[in-house]
């Protein structure tokens, strides 16, 4: 049962199985596709950021998550994954059965191999990749390929791994910066433009 708003986005419109449900305050943007059986519950966001967010059959996204698919990075859930209220998504790949708890973020290129969990506000960075069973605990940090899961006082020892996964560079193509030196007024200007693209959206 489709509820929720639908945008059409750069010439594509979400597409949701009839057998799904998205809530009345649910977003739906753009290149993005909901199999059967899947609940996407009140306040979130799946947007297709250039990319399609695609999720498989049985999947549940709880209230106020939100799903993002970017051009590098399209967002792919596999079959039966629960995200939980308030996660966020961008970029990334799930496989089946996983559960991503309240909180949860995971980044653009991090790869979760089936029935993983990521628990209360886990986090599984940029270009990280986590094997099928493995678990990111309450609050912790999982970073590199193959993972390190490390408690999140470690930031000495997660930005060492970190540091060479090359957010800017990765996320928006820009060098980092030399130490006295900020990005935000170059990523504010390439994200802006970006994001401008939904001036032309409409409502389906």
């Amino acid at each position: 049962m489709i509820l929720g708003m639908l945008i059409n986005h750069e010439g594509a419109s979400p597409t949701v199985h009839p057998s799904a449900y998205v809530a009345p305050t649910a977003t739906l943007s753009g290149d993005v596709r909901v199999g059967a059986g899947c609940r996407v519950l009140f306040g979130a966001v799946l947007t297709a950021e250039g990319g399609p967010v695609e999720l498989g059959d049985g999947c549940i996204v709880m209230e106020n998550a939100v799903l993002r698919g970017t051009r590098r990075d399209p967002l792919r859930l596999g079959r039966e994954v629960l995200v939980g209220p308030g996660s966020y998504l961008t970029g990334c790949s799930v496989e089946d059965g996983v559960f991503l708890a309240t909180g949860s973020r995971v980044f653009n290129g991090a790869r979760i191999g089936a029935r993983a969990e990521v628990r209360i506000n886990g986090i599984v960075h940029l270009r990280t990749v986590l094997p099928a069973d493995g678990m990111v605990p309450i609050g912790w940090v999982a970073v590199g390929d193959p993972a390190q899961v490390l408690p999140p006082q470690e930031h000495e020892a997660i930005w060492a791994v970190q540091k060479e996964l090359d957010f800017p560079g990765y996320v928006f193509g820009l060098k980092r910066p030399a130490k006295g030196e900020s990005l935000m007024a170059a990523i504010s200007e390439r994200f802006g433009r970006a994001l401008g693209r939904h001036r032309n959206d409409r409502p389906i």
